[in-house]
C-alpha cells in the first residue's frame, strides 16, 4: 500500500526520500488547523518537506482501504509518543505505483476512530 510507505518515509530521518514515491506532476493538498498547504509538483512538495519542523513525529494508521487506483487511510499522529491529532488521507496511485495526487486533513479536535495506544494498553494514548 503506497500510503503506508509514504507515511513511514515522512516519519523517517530522511523524509526527502518520500519524493521518490511521487509522480513528477504530483498534486497535493494538506489541510492543517488554520492553514492549507498545496502544490502541483514534486518540487512544491520538496519545499513543504523542507519547511516542516523536525520532530519525533509518527503517523499510526488505524484503518486503510484501496479500491482501484484510490487508497485511503485514517490514523493518529503522535510526537514523542504523545497524541497530537488525527488524519484522514487519500491518494490516487498511478499505474506505475507512484502517488499522483494526495489529499490529507489533520485535526486536533476530533477522533473518527477511538485510539488506544497498542503497545502500553493506555486507554487515552498518553494525551495531555
Amino acid at each position: 500500500m503506497a500510503l503506508r510507505t509514504y507515511m513511514a518515509s515522512m516519519d523517517s530521518d530522511h523524509p526527502e526520500r518520500t519524493l521518490d514515491l511521487l509522480e513528477p506532476d504530483f498534486r497535493f493538498l494538506i489541510a492543517l488547523p488554520g492553514t492549507e498547504v498545496s502544490g502541483e509538483s514534486r518540487e512544491d512538495f520538496a519545499a513543504y518537506i523542507a519547511g516542516r519542523n523536525p520532530k519525533e513525529r509518527s503517523h499510526e494508521i488505524l484503518r486503510h482501504s484501496r479500491e482501484g487506483d484510490l487508497e485511503t487511510v485514517y490514523g493518529v499522529v503522535t510526537e514523542g509518543g504523545r497524541y497530537t491529532g488525527s488524519f484522514l488521507s487519500a491518494a490516487v496511485i498511478s499505474p506505475g505505483g507512484l502517488i499522483a495526487r494526495y489529499q490529507s486533513f489533520f485535526t486536533t479536535s476530533f477522533e473518527l476512530v477511538d485510539w488506544a495506544r497498542q503497545d502500553t494498553g493506555q486507554g487515552d494514548g498518553g494525551r495531555a
